[in-house]
């Protein structure tokens, strides 16, 4: 990957190519930055860029046998840990490695995935992944190998903060005494969660949210949107460019949302109560997913309606049409009825997922709604 693919963050790429031009390369960093943020990415990028045959002014040359083999993530002297667990193929003691194949399919479709859809694709079903015991014992096999082709052995974990305190203990002596031409990347969203030795070994590098002007250039450039729908797009996302996209995948299933939101708030404020068992009808035909997905949707407007309503624009995160039918329905979300209908929402969203009957779920919620909206 080269930092051209990398989404925003410009003065964060010149610093890191900086350390390699001014040979100021520190054995251990840390790319703290949110879900989206590119933190990995630019990870991936910089990795590429330290093993490149052919350093280019401000990016590598991605077109030496280096950075051929890092763009199919199969370089030898590139490793990665990432958090995992069992799963129907693997059945005890999982390692990053069982999981190499999805692993490098994943990160070259979108390096900007989080650990749900991480955790999805390798279907651990409900459980949570760790770095554990035995992948610490991987690491310390790996290091202790000498480099193939590249002048450094890099090491990219991706969630440290998933390591359990064996492992995390393990990779504390490393990098107090890492083996030579060593490189650790740590890729984290959560600081607190590392223990602070490790913390306090390892070169910072914050990387904040991806600013909106990057974001609706790349929307616009890669997925072809207008100006303005990228322009919505990049405020619903705050930064956060596997949102953007997962965003742009669910588009048309928003639009339906919007509908079926602002008639049930219509319906019920004229308290239409014929109108609305039709409304139930229609919408416990649609499936229990596509239920709680618009449940979902209409929790977040119901908040941004609330923001609204007490005049904090700031916090508001609306499509042009979402909010022009919110700057005249905000006024009936306000903090005599916020809370409750909030609740009832949840409560429903919760009724679908334990499979209760969805006609009296919707029923039932139509007629607390009715009551609180005019509160």
């Amino acid at each position: 990957m080269q930092f051209k693919e990398v989404v925003g963050h410009k003065k964060i790429k010149e610093k890191l190519i900086n350390t390699i031009k001014e040979n100021r390369v520190s054995h251990a960093q840390l790319f703290l930055g949110s879900e989206g943020s590119g933190n990995l990415a630019l990870a991936i990028a910089y990795a590429q860029y330290v093993s490149c045959e052919n350093k280019q002014e401000n990016d590598s040359c991605g077109v030496c046998p280096s950075c051929i083999k890092f763009q199919k993530l199969v370089h030898p002297d590139l490793h990665f840990v990432y958090p995992v667990s069992t799963s129907k193929d693997i059945k005890k003691d999982p390692v990053s490695d069982d999981y190499i194949t999805q692993w490098r399919e994943a990160i070259i479709e979108n390096p900007y995935l989080n650990q749900n859809k991480w955790y999805e694709l390798i279907d651990v079903e409900n459980k949570q992944g760790i770095i554990s015991k035995n992948e610490s014992y991987e690491i310390l096999r790996k290091l202790n190998l000498k480099t193939f082709e590249s002048e450094y052995k890099i090491m990219i974990i991706w969630l440290p903060e998933k390591m359990n305190a064996f492992a995390a203990n393990k990779l504390l002596k490393l990098i107090e005494e890492p083996p030579a031409k060593t490189l650790f990347l740590l890729v984290s969203e959560n600081s607190e969660q590392i223990i602070s030795t490790i913390l306090s070994r390892t070169q910072l590098f914050k990387i904040p949210k991806i600013d909106t002007e990057s974001m609706m250039s790349a929307l616009c450039d890669r997925f072809g949107l207008s100006p303005e729908k990228a322009g919505d797009l990049a405020h619903l996302a705050n930064g956060n460019y596997f949102e953007a996209q997962n965003l742009i995948n669910s588009a048309e299933e928003d639009n339906y949302n919007f509908e079926q939101f602002t008639q049930f708030m219509r319906l019920s404020f004229q308290r239409k109560v014929i109108d609305l068992i039709d409304w139930v009808d229609e919408i416990s035909r649609i499936g229990r997913e596509k239920q709680k997905n618009f449940l979902s949707y209409s929790l977040r407007l119901v908040r941004e309606n609330f923001m609204l309503n007490i005049e904090n624009r700031n916090l508001v995160y609306l499509t042009k049409k979402e909010l022009e039918f919110s700057e005249k329905f905000s006024q009936f979300i306000n903090q005599g009825n916020v809370y409750g209908i909030y609740e009832a929402l949840n409560k429903a969203h919760s009724d679908i997922e334990m499979n209760a009957y969805n006609k009296i779920v919707f029923l039932d919620l139509a007629l607390k709604i009715i009551k609180l909206i005019k509160n």
